[in-house]
């Protein structure tokens, strides 16, 4: 029987991974604080971790090994050099959960080698010491350095679904009911959105493929700012108030001063069938507006 480790994230399509998993027959471990309850029950072996601490993590994992272990929390240099000591020999594929947040703002969409973390000079630190996306970057480049086994770093777009409790879009839906002010600095902006549910079908899928590297995990096509707007004023009934300069109470959590997507083409080119964003997004939007 194969086994996979996941590194917590056990919430919205990490609680997706976890049930395609087992659907495969794998023996999933989850490791965790312990402190969110799931729904597993005893489908799955539970580890209490703290991703931080090496010797917290060392101890977890002692005299163990998996076919694939899913990081979902890695946000540092430091936590991608814990991952890359403790693991060592121990594991036969690695897939980080990384985001589109090492690139910057750009009017074109971003292919992986703009950021290659083979070349990215590593700077040493926690968490606390680095902003969220310069974490992240950092992290690829440690794993891609120092690693001794193999590591596919999948750089995940802004990822929604019925399921997300973060609430982003519902917010901009919150706001145009209420009459209140969402803060957009460009409506021009073009984005790119992955479904929870693809996120983990793709995560499902890499371990058994060979990709290392940088991966770009959205669905296919972009979508501007005004045309998110547009599709939700249809569905709730009321224009919004958009102001391009607000304080961050009311700014809109998609409010990037330019576009900010990518490319997911080297996915493509490997096999994996990304869906295209029209097909999804706006069925998306008209269930929130329902439901909210």
């Amino acid at each position: 029987m194969k086994t996979a480790l996941l590194l917590g994230g056990t919430r919205f399509f990490g609680k997706r991974l976890v049930e395609l998993l087992l659907e495969e027959g794998i023996q999933v471990t989850i490791a965790t604080r312990g402190i969110t309850s799931d729904s597993f029950g005893d489908r799955v072996n539970r580890l209490i971790v703290d991703r931080e601490s090496y010797d917290s993590l060392l101890q977890a994992v002692a005299n163990s090994e998996w076919d694939v272990v899913y990081d979902n929390i890695c946000y540092s240099p430091l936590d991608a050099w814990h991952a890359c000591e403790v693991f060592a020999g121990k594991v036969k594929r690695y897939i980080n959960t990384s985001s589109m947040s090492v690139y910057e703002l750009s009017p074109h969409e971003h292919h992986e080698l703009e950021i290659d973390p083979a070349t990215v000079p590593i700077r040493m630190g926690g968490r606390a010491d680095f902003d969220y996306g310069t974490g992240k970057k950092l992290a690829e480049a440690v794993f891609a350095q120092k690693a001794t086994f193999p590591v596919c770093s999948v750089r995940f777009s802004f990822v929604v679904g019925t399921d997300d409790y973060t609430r982003r879009l519902e917010f901009h839906i919150d706001r145009m009911r209420q009459g209140t002010t969402i803060g957009i600095p460009s409506m021009d902006a073009k984005i790119n959105f992955i479904s929870s549910d693809e996120a983990a079908t793709l995560l499902c899928w890499l371990k058994d493929q060979s990709l290392t590297g940088p991966l770009n995990a959205c669905s296919t096509g972009s979508i501007s700012l005004s045309e998110i707007i547009s599709l939700m004023e249809q569905g709730v009934g009321k224009t919004a108030i958009i102001e391009h300069n607000t304080d961050d109470i009311n700014m809109s959590p998609y409010g990037v001063g330019q576009s900010f997507y990518m490319s997911n083409s080297k996915g493509v080119r490997a096999g994996f069938d990304f869906t295209q964003l029209n097909s999804w997004f706006p069925d998306l939007i008209s269930y929130l507006y329902s439901d909210v």
